[in-house]
């Protein structure tokens, strides 16, 4: 890519209000085919995650047999909903900046809702069964930084492409755009694996399901915004609805290796749930917020953040 993608997006006409310009009859019908694909997506979403529920969510406690088990059908959920995600851009190729925003906010917000009260409230309980209230936060917090510096040395120097701030890492010259955007999603839906396999390690089957459920209602959209963002750039629908399928494959694989290590050593627990809270504070800081800041539409992902956020809360509580 010869061009600055940063520019190149920044200076760009919203797709909708040019559309509204040349021709507002067929902008309105555009308008409708976007909102009969959301209305599908929310009722398919709704009962993707109701039957995710009683999928991942057991009766009792989970023996160490079945952790792993339990941690890779929560990883294929989250999968599942990011394909599903995709599926309203069969009706449009492109979003409006603001929806894109918002629903980049939504996500941030559930996933700090999910950091908040899935990962970092229990890794403190867990620290306290063997350290003191100051022992177990300074372990804690210590755990979430390391986290956060792991996924940062990672951006640093892996090559990276994102859609609106551009080429990211070491010299990517000899790297295709489509290697660099597995890399980002990796870097991006890696954490949320982790931290799916570190919860049902943590043998709270209640806690472990409701963050899985987290994970895959900020998945939704993503595969959205995914699939629309391909396509802004210049893939085919059918290549950018593969790929936006594809981006949330990761996941499971990091169910399982988290489950794995803390069920292995279950001293680590209170370690792997600080650390993937703060790999997957960094992706939601260092990514989706500032992504979502740059086109001049603060207010609507603020908001986006702030509902997801509510509704996250309000989850967590009603289900644990």
């Amino acid at each position: 890519m010869a061009h600055d993608p940063t520019h190149a997006h920044e200076a760009a006409v919203d797709p909708a209000q040019a559309l509204a310009a040349i021709d507002p009859a067929l902008a309105r019908r555009h308008r409708m085919r976007q909102w009969l694909g959301f209305a599908i997506l929310l009722i398919g979403a709704a009962l993707l995650l109701h039957q995710g529920w009683r999928w991942i969510k057991p009766a009792g406690a989970i023996g160490q047999g079945s952790v792993i088990a339990m941690a890779l059908q929560a990883g294929l959920l989250a999968a599942a909903a990011t394909a599903f995600g995709t599926l309203p851009a069969l009706g449009t190729r492109s979003l409006s900046a603001r929806g894109q925003d918002a629903l980049m906010g939504f996500g941030a917000g559930v996933m700090l809702a999910a950091c908040s009260f899935s990962l970092i409230l229990p890794g403190l309980e867990a620290a306290r069964a063997h350290a003191t209230p100051t022992g177990a936060a300074a372990q804690v917090a210590l755990a979430v930084l390391l986290g956060a510096w792991a996924l940062m040395a990672l951006d640093r120097w892996l090559p990276h492409e994102h859609f609106i701030k551009g080429r990211e890492g070491m010299d990517p010259t000899r790297l295709r755009r489509t290697t660099l955007f597995v890399i980002a999603v990796t870097l991006h839906n890696l954490p949320e694996g982790l931290a799916i396999g570190v919860a049902f390690a943590a043998n709270d089957p209640v806690a472990a399901a409701s963050l899985s459920l987290a994970v895959a209602i900020q998945d939704l959209p993503e595969g959205f915004v995914i699939a629309v963002a391909l396509m802004t750039v210049g893939y085919s629908r059918r290549k950018a609805l593969l790929l936006g399928a594809a981006s949330g494959l990761v996941e499971p694989v990091g169910a399982v290796l988290g489950a794995w290590v803390v069920s292995a050593w279950p001293l680590l627990l209170p370690w792997g749930l600080g650390f993937a809270a703060g790999a997957m504070l960094f992706v939601i800081s260092h990514e989706i917020i500032p992504e979502s800041h740059r086109k001049g539409h603060e207010r609507w992902a603020t908001q986006g953040l702030m509902l997801g956020f509510a509704l996250m809360m309000v989850l967590d509580t009603a289900l644990g």
